[in-house]
């Protein structure tokens, strides 16, 4: 099983190859402009590592024996983890590269190619992937935030976000006016937000399941 160091948020690139000569390469060449590489030589090495959360990408083969790289980002994906994928192949197909794009993937290159070309797309897939996990971070501090209102709370963030007045909200939920603004205000303190439309932004980022909780 491969360990890779957790303690960083350097990038870290995950190359996946049968081929030892290919791994030792691209290693190589990830770390010449100072980015960190973790090798496999098979999805199922990948998928057994004890992976340290970092941004990154992989960069994988597509025809290995057993599961192909196909193969390994359905896995992936199947699991939740969106990190972006740059598929090298020697024995690319138009099929192969609509699917994967299809499927998320950065880039398809074919064998042989240019260092920079792929160093191009590993840049571009990192950038996407500090993106997408500084996205996730501020979903999760929403969801945290969001536990901490009260169901009269959430009631009326849930209606706010409707774009409903202080009366009708009132009128609704038979409450006088004077409360419907008293939690209003809680609900814009807890959510840490400082306006009406950022928190219709932040109510449409939590899940569908709590905003469709009656």
């Amino acid at each position: 099983m491969v360990k890779l160091k957790a303690e960083t948020d350097r990038p870290l690139v995950l190359i996946v190859d049968d081929d030892e000569e290919v791994r030792t390469a691209l290693q190589e060449l990830m770390e010449s402009i100072g980015l960190d590489a973790g090798c496999f030589a098979s999805p199922r090495e990948l998928l057994e590592s004890e992976l340290p959360d970092r941004p990154g990408c992989l960069v994988l083969d597509v025809r290995m024996p057993g599961a192909s790289g196909l193969d390994l980002q359905t896995q992936l994906a199947a699991k939740g983890n969106p990190k972006p994928i740059i598929f090298l192949t020697g024995h690319g197909d138009i099929p192969m590269s609509v699917q994967a794009m299809k499927a998320g993937a950065v880039d398809f290159l074919t064998k042989p190619v240019r260092d920079q070309t792929l160093l191009d797309a590993v840049t571009v897939a990192i950038e996407k992937d500090v993106a997408q996990r500084a996205e996730a971070h501020r979903a999760r501090q929403h969801l945290d935030r969001f536990a901490t209102l009260t169901l009269r709370e959430r009631e009326v963030m849930r209606e706010v976000a409707r774009g409903r007045l202080n009366k009708q909200i009132a009128f609704d939920l038979g409450i006088k006016e004077i409360t419907v603004k008293l939690h209003r205000g809680n609900v814009m303190r807890k959510m840490q937000v400082a306006s009406v439309g950022e928190l219709i932004r932040v109510w449409e980022m939590l899940p569908a399941e709590l905003r469709d909780k009656p």
